[in-house]
């Protein structure tokens, strides 16, 4: 494809991710909401925020082949219509495990989107603007993901309104898909079962292990911030206004940030750029633990905290990009949803148990905890990796 082409692509799939990222920023703290409100233990809560991630890993093994063998598009329809059909059966059964069955389709959904257009967008971009391109990919899942938990105050006027909305604006964005040309992934490698999609794994996991453990990090953050915090938050008697204001204050921030980090990163190198968020994140969080009673304070460094490490996956996205050889791009992008996924199915139960049991220490330490750690590690192990030839950017 020419650049112009290249061009209209990116803006079509980082369009759909926005929306994409407005799903799954409403249904989080939405549904912790509901069940709170129901009665559903802390517990149990952060349980059902976890379907979403089972989903991801249960389809992720079995994602690479159909990628490789029908192409970007294909997937891509799938995964963005199952999103849509899930959405719009919320409403029909307002049941505990009904609901965790299709936040468990909204995973494979979701993962199917992401993990093609992660890969597509890696596959066409040049080195010097790797970095740039997937934090774009970044920023409009932020904007979308900042402007979910926002509908969190309609369910006060009707449950399924949210449901509704975010169904139909998936729909929007699912019908723009069927404009685009289809394209595949190199076909260096031959992947034609799942036993070879496995042996890809550990190939990928040689080169480039040390760039999956910021998403296994951010999927935490997320997923315990956007699905325990909601119910720490009530217990510690903010309203729910509130609640959505501190959520979307750290998805903000990471927009904010996100495509400048991307650009740094192109320039001074991944490694450098992440040792420096994580750390600086690790700071935030704990002031913002100081501040859980300002009304002023505590948003201000969440939105401080999401301008730093928001942009911890894209980052990871683009560093894994330049360990991995370029035939093994689709099993990275896979592994990071993969380690994603993993971190967010962490991140709720975690949090619930936290709440439960540490009810007097403030929710934010368990995760400058994470941060602290995977500061440590990228500077311990990050600088022994090499740089794959031609990937120096």
């Amino acid at each position: 494809m020419n650049q112009k082409q290249n061009k209209l692509l990116l803006w079509i799939l980082v369009g759909l991710v926005a929306i994409s990222g407005f799903s799954q920023g409403m249904l989080l703290p939405l549904i912790a909401v509901i069940f709170e409100k129901g009665g559903v233990s802390s517990s149990l809560n952060g349980l059902n925020a976890t379907a979403l991630y089972i989903g991801i890993l249960l389809v992720s093994p079995f994602m690479e082949l159909p990628l490789r063998k029908y192409g970007y598009k294909p997937v891509i329809i799938f995964g963005g219509g199952l999103v849509v059909a899930a959405l719009a059966m919320f409403p029909l059964w307002k049941t505990f495990w009904f609901w965790f069955a299709l936040r468990m389709l909204i995973g494979i959904g979701d993962h199917a989107l992401h993990f093609a257009t992660q890969t597509w967008i890696t596959s066409f971009s040049p080195a010097d603007k790797r970095g740039r391109n997937i934090s774009l990919y970044g920023l409009f899942f932020g904007i979308g993901f900042a402007a979910g938990p926002l509908m969190t105050p309609l369910v006060n006027i009707n449950e399924a309104l949210p449901f509704i909305i975010s169904s139909f604006l998936c729909l929007i964005g699912w019908v723009f898909v069927f404009t685009l040309k289809n394209e595949r992934p190199e076909q260096e490698v031959n992947v034609n079962s799942f036993l070879a999609t496995l042996k890809q794994f550990r190939t990928a996991l040689k080169y480039g292990w040390v760039a999956f453990l910021p998403p296994l990090g951010y999927g935490f953050l997320e997923s315990s911030l956007n699905g325990s915090f909601p119910v720490y938050a009530l217990r510690m008697n903010m309203n729910v206004s509130t609640v959505s204001l501190v959520l979307s204050a750290f998805a903000i921030g990471s927009i904010i940030t996100q495509l400048p980090l991307g650009i740094l990163s192109d320039q001074f190198g991944r490694r450098k750029i992440l040792m420096t968020v994580l750390f600086l994140g690790f700071c935030s969080f704990t002031a913002a633990s100081f501040l859980e009673q300002s009304t002023i304070g505590l948003p201000a460094a969440i939105l401080i905290s999401g301008m730093l490490v928001g942009s911890t996956f894209s980052l990871g996205i683009s560093f894994m990009t330049d360990l991995v050889p370029r035939s093994l791009l689709p099993t990275g992008n896979l592994l990071c949803g993969i380690f994603f996924s993993l971190g967010s199915l962490c991140g709720p139960i975690i949090g619930g148990f936290y709440i439960k049991y540490l009810q007097d220490v403030s929710f934010f330490y368990i995760i400058s905890t994470i941060l602290l750690f995977l500061t440590f590690i990228i500077f311990i192990f990050g600088k022994r990796t090499q740089l794959l030839p031609g990937n120096e950017n």
